[in-house]
């Protein structure tokens, strides 16, 4: 009987260790990145697909850390050239005028329904909002051109893709693994582009174009569409980038892969057990961001890598044009190279 409960409690042990332990990415050589580093002292309390929130509602944009207020309890959303969009956990949207730096309006999209995301160009806002609806609202008249609401949505990855405008057409990013294609001119006729039908977790992560090429992935899948046709790659996406008319797919096993606009794989590399907080890819260089605190920078075919080592990631982090922002922190990437 002894022997029995001792044989128990060992596979206990066992089972619990297992699931208890957790292996890390350990990189045999790094370098330092303090040539490329600069302090900015600030505290990242929320990031979108554009842009983050500093502690004091201040925000980092394409151009860099602002010292515009976005307001207590807003946080940044997006940007254009001549307005800023903030939104609040009461389901306000805040569009701020750049130059006079002073609120042009602030709309209820719908009721105590915060705002996931958006965008805007000329005067029209694209938006999604957490109970997976999306609308498209006109400043000039305080009026919705078009708004409806998709299917119910229970759990959503954070890294939600903004809208984005392709000529007279808006494409939106759902939360339910769709992407809808509506003419801003002509609301009526909306199309539905399916990515995929997982039951959670579904909500598209990354939208952008290469050409007329659209790229879009949700957490489980990566697409391209247009003259190409229509081509699917499935993964565990951590993270994609463009760069140079080709993708960059990073996996939540620690793969990295660049692909064509028909998602045909062009080259490999793996770095085991890496999991990725951040991720870029721009003038013939890739840079990945490990959570531990490697920044991975490659070369565009991959097989040339450096590693850096910038501290473990405790705030949320974020690449702006050729910078990272990382606990209070400012790395210029293109100063780092891959050899």
């Amino acid at each position: 009987m002894k022997g029995l409960i001792f044989s128990l409690l060992a596979s206990f042990a066992l089972l619990f260790s297992g699931c208890t332990s957790k292996q890390y990415f350990e990189p045999e050589q790094t370098f330092s990145a303090s040539k490329a580093t600069t302090s900015y002292g600030g505290k990242m309390i929320d990031i979108s697909r554009d842009g983050g929130t500093l502690e004091g509602s201040r925000y980092v944009g394409k151009a860099g850390i602002s010292t515009l207020a976005l307001g207590e309890g807003f946080r940044f959303i997006n940007e254009n050239e001549t307005y800023i969009l903030a939104a609040n956990a009461q389901g306000v949207l805040k569009i701020i005028d750049k130059q006079s730096k002073k609120t042009v309006q602030e709309t209820s999209l719908s009721a105590h329904i915060p705002v996931v995301s958006a965008n805007i160009r000329g005067g029209i806002v694209a938006y999604v909002l957490n109970n997976n609806t999306f609308g498209i609202y006109k400043i000039a008249d305080k009026s919705k051109l078009i708004e409806s609401r998709s299917e119910n949505t229970y759990a959503i990855d954070t890294r939600a893709a903004s809208p984005m405008f392709i000529d007279n057409l808006v494409v939106v990013p759902m939360l339910d693994g769709k992407l809808i294609v509506v003419d801003a001119a002509d609301t009526q006729n909306a199309k539905v582009v399916h990515i995929s039908n997982e039951p959670s977790f579904n909500n598209v992560i990354y939208l952008s174009r290469i050409g007329d090429t659209m790229v879009a992935a949700t957490p489980k899948r990566l697409i391209t569409l247009g003259d190409v046709g229509k081509h699917e790659y499935n993964a565990n996406v951590s993270e994609v980038a463009v760069d140079n008319g080709k993708m960059y797919l990073f996996t939540k096993e620690g793969e990295i892969f660049a692909l064509d606009t028909r998602l045909k794989v062009l080259a490999t590399q793996k770095f085991k057990f890496a999991h990725y907080a951040a991720a870029a890819a721009f003038g013939g260089k890739v840079y990945a961001l490990e959570q531990q605190g490697s920044l991975i920078v490659l070369n565009g075919t991959l097989n040339k890598s450096k590693i850096y080592d910038v501290g473990e990631v405790e705030e949320p982090a974020f690449i702006s044009g050729t910078k990272l922002y990382k606990d209070g922190d400012v790395i210029e990437l293109s100063k780092l190279g891959y050899e």
